[in-house]
């Protein structure tokens, strides 16, 4: 029979004698899901009372857009790959999005602009209101945050973990730039103390937001959310409101449900109306 280990001796240490709060592994098992999604609310909520955060404002928009001079850039370049093959088809197409781009350039100078102003007006004596909290990518959010530190104010940045167009971008405070797993966590935080939502030209991401946010006001699942839809041309040429109301697939009021600007003051405005007591300094 095998002599028995001396009492000095120990057998190799295994995963099992990890703590199960610092074992990564054990962390990341299908069971524990439950656990992971009940961190991701508890971490950014937590440390948003610590930094004394008390409302927000969701700026969104696309992660492509970029400030004029950088659009032009883009359309010089394209343009000269397309002198060098006048007849290639995909070189066309990258001038014509070039210039797409750039006529919608201005909207990242009013998105940092609205982050100026909305923290300049709201972030005073202390106070924490009103915080600029984005998706923490590049475009226009970048130039929201931009805009909040601008002034040497704080803003949120509420990044997801993507194969493609999303890492942190310089303009966040860095005690407030969060990385979610999540997509459904993300989206509770965006609204958890949301005031309003601004929504600049934007694809799939800036839509599924929009969309959930009105969803969410439809069915008086929150409230006193103003929505404020930048851009007006670009809005209506993209979505057919009317449409909808035409076959009865939402209700006339429902258009009540979200405003029209097309400049940084004027959303700011829509959402000073709306909160007035609020908003006051």
């Amino acid at each position: 029979m095998a002599d028995s280990l001396p009492p000095s001796s120990s057998p190799s240490p295994s995963s099992a004698y990890k703590r199960a709060d610092s074992d990564s592994d054990f962390l990341q098992r299908d069971e524990l899901r439950a656990v992971r999604l009940q961190l991701e609310w508890f971490k950014p909520e937590l440390i948003q009372q610590d930094e004394g955060i008390e409302s927000t404002i969701v700026v969104f928009g696309s992660a492509r857009l970029r400030e004029p001079h950088v659009a032009r850039a883009q359309l010089t370049q394209a343009e000269q790959a397309l002198a060098q093959s006048p007849d290639d088809a995909d070189k066309q197409q990258a001038v014509a999005i070039a210039k797409n781009q750039l006529a919608l350039a201005p909207f990242y100078d009013e998105a940092r602009e609205f982050g100026r102003l909305v923290s300049s007006a709201c972030q005073l004596d202390g106070r924490c209101e009103y915080v600029v909290v984005t998706g923490g990518g590049p475009g226009i959010m970048e130039a929201g945050n931009r805009g909040a530190a601008d002034v040497g104010a704080k803003s949120i940045g509420l990044n997801i973990a993507l194969p493609f167009e999303q890492s942190p971008n310089a303009y966040i405070t860095p005690s407030l730039c969060f990385q979610f797993r999540y997509f459904a966590l993300r989206k509770m935080h965006f609204l958890n103390r949301a005031k309003a939502l601004v929504v600049f030209p934007g694809g799939f991401g800036t839509m599924d937001e929009l969309f959930e946010t009105l969803t969410l006001l439809q069915t008086g699942k929150v409230q006193n959310v103003s929505v404020v839809l930048i851009g007006k041309a670009y809005w209506d040429d993209l979505i057919n409101w009317k449409k909808l109301v035409e076959f009865g697939l939402i209700s006339p009021k429902d258009l009540s449900l979200f405003h029209y600007a097309e400049t940084a003051v004027e959303a700011w405005e829509i959402i000073v109306k709306e909160h007035p007591q609020e908003t006051a300094s």
